[in-house]
């Protein structure tokens, strides 16, 4: 069994931009017990009022699976353990489940701590025997063990030893400065493991060199079973292990028992949850969990794939709660178009003729710039108008922008658009804080009174690409817009040599795809 510590809400907020509210770290506390996940690591208390809240309301948590930790420093140098605050505060949390960090390095002892190595051991043996005296379960994180096992074996074995002879649960490793690599992980571990028998090891890995996770599966296979680490890989610089791609490795991979399989269903939706609530984009490239995780680009491989896709897939991606996709490029074949068509809810398998005529479009359309990979949207509304299925909601007229800046330096654009709709023609002028905004100002206004459905669609994100810097100002430009309803979200594209067209072009696609597929609860 390898018992899995979950320390997003303290080690993974020390991320450069990652600040989460009581509410948020509540929240995925939650969303963890729900995956399977045995403790979390609620922060450290006493050391900010957020954290001190969190615990505080914690204790009303139904948690199914996982136990809430909490997080300190050994005693302080020459403070009795049973006289520390910090201890104190610790063990005022309430919590079952407790995990103190100490010094295993030689070098921090005397350099940062400025004591001698004989006061610290005393500090970890004492820490942990006080601890274990109230009754917590404690867990002993050996700071910066690597490097000071390298720098001085004896003595990080000393400390290790002082923390499991006082009773520590676990003693974990932790590669704390995240540069050691998997084949020393690997032999440090075997040899920790032969030195202190019986006792159960941890690992607590750091990104720095592109190895926690690699790092962490050694370790559990030299005899490591508890592992700590973050949602999604969150942490302080390069940040720290991810759990995300360490706990399918160990059930899927090496038969390790974690968490059940019906569980790990929940992995994708439970990464994308926290990096939501974090207020960061998910990593549409993270491995098990990302969206381009198990998407298909070149044509003969999406072809392949979709026959036998167990051959070129390493795990299936239900077994995750991600999914296969096709993506479409100047790369597809006629198969990873029909596959493609299909996901978007278009037949094309009896209509071939069709097919050859959109997969010489699209080649010419992304030779010209334009991508699909991100722009379903666009893609179905293409796919709509070749076959003759397209709903077009409006016709344009015409539309024009104009750009104010006034004296008191403020820039302001107003679009004036006409548009014909219903049988009658509309003329309708916004304002907004760049052409886009006025022209998506405008359009709602002129179209708004039809079709109430508008009303849920928002546009969420806007990425400009400049494809031929040489051609300067004449250069072609690719607009991808981002667009949701608060139910689902959806992509969409426009290129042109005048922004404001492309931009047009990608808006259109994104509020009439919207409009033909409207909310559930809109329905």
């Amino acid at each position: 069994m390898v018992t899995l510590y979950d320390t997003t809400l303290r080690d993974g907020t020390q991320r450069e931009g990652l600040s989460l509210s009581v509410d948020d770290k509540l929240r995925i506390a939650m969303r963890l017990d729900d995956l399977g996940v045995h403790y979390i690591e609620g922060g450290f208390p006493g050391s900010n009022p957020k954290d001190s809240e969190f615990f505080e309301r914690a204790r009303d948590l139904k948690l199914e699976t996982a136990v809430i930790s909490a997080f300190g420093a050994t005693c302080r140098k020459g403070v009795a353990a049973a006289d520390d605050e910090g201890l104190r505060a610790l063990l005022e949390t309430g919590c079952e489940a407790l995990c103190v960090f100490g010094k295993a390095w030689d070098l921090h002892v005397t350099e940062t701590l400025h004591a001698a190595l004989e006061e610290n051991v005393r500090m970890v043996r004492d820490t942990v025997e006080h601890l274990k005296a109230a009754g917590r379960t404690v867990f002993f994180d050996a700071e910066h063990f690597f490097d000071g096992y390298a720098a001085n074996a004896a003595y990080a074995l000393e400390v290790c030893r002082a923390a499991a002879t006082a009773g520590a649960d676990a003693v974990v490793l932790c590669d704390t400065n995240g540069g050691t690599l998997p084949h020393v992980v690997a032999k440090v571990v075997r040899e920790m493991a032969e030195a202190l028998p019986g006792v159960t090891l941890g690992i607590h890995a750091h990104n720095d060199n592109a190895c926690a996770v690699a790092n962490s599966l050694v370790a559990v296979d030299a005899g490591c079973t508890h592992v700590q680490g973050t949602a999604n890989g969150y942490g302080e610089r390069a940040g720290n292990a991810d759990l995300f791609s360490i706990v399918p490795a160990l059930v899927i991979k090496m038969g390790r028992e974690c968490i059940s399989a019906e569980q790990l269903k929940l992995l994708t939706e439970v990464s994308h949850f926290v990096a939501e609530t974090a207020n960061i984009a998910p990593d549409t490239h993270q491995p098990y969990v990302g969206a381009s995780a198990f998407a298909h680009k070149g044509g003969v491989h999406a072809s392949a794939a979709a026959r036998l896709p167990e051959a070129y897939e390493h795990v299936d991606p239900a077994a995750v709660g991600n999914f296969a996709r096709v993506v479409v490029s100047e790369l597809a074949g006629r198969a990873s178009l029909t596959m493609k068509a299909a996901e978007l809810g278009i037949d094309l398998s009896a209509d071939q003729a069709t097919v050859a005529r959109v997969l010489d479009g699209i080649k010419e359309l992304e030779h010209r710039g334009y991508s699909f990979e991100t722009a379903d949207a666009s893609l179905e509304v293409m796919l709509k108008k070749e076959i003759g299925t397209y709903e077009r909601f409006f016709t344009l007229e015409s539309f024009r922008c104009l750009m104010e800046k006034r004296e008191d330096g403020r820039v302001m654009t107003e679009a004036t658009i006409k548009v014909h709709v219903g049988g009658h023609r509309y003329i309708a002028t916004a304002e907004g804080n760049g052409p886009v905004n006025a022209l998506d100002g405008a359009l709602r206004l002129a179209i708004g009174r039809f079709y109430p459905a508008l009303t849920d669609i928002e546009l969420t994100d806007f990425k400009v690409r400049v494809l031929d810097e040489k051609k300067g100002t004449g250069a072609v430009t690719r607009v991808l817009i981002e667009s949701g309803d608060g139910e689902k979200s959806w992509g969409t594209v426009g290129v042109s040599e005048n922004i404001i067209e492309a931009s047009w072009e990608a808006l259109v696609d994104a509020v009439e795809y919207g409009l033909a597929h409207p909310r559930t609860a809109a329905e």
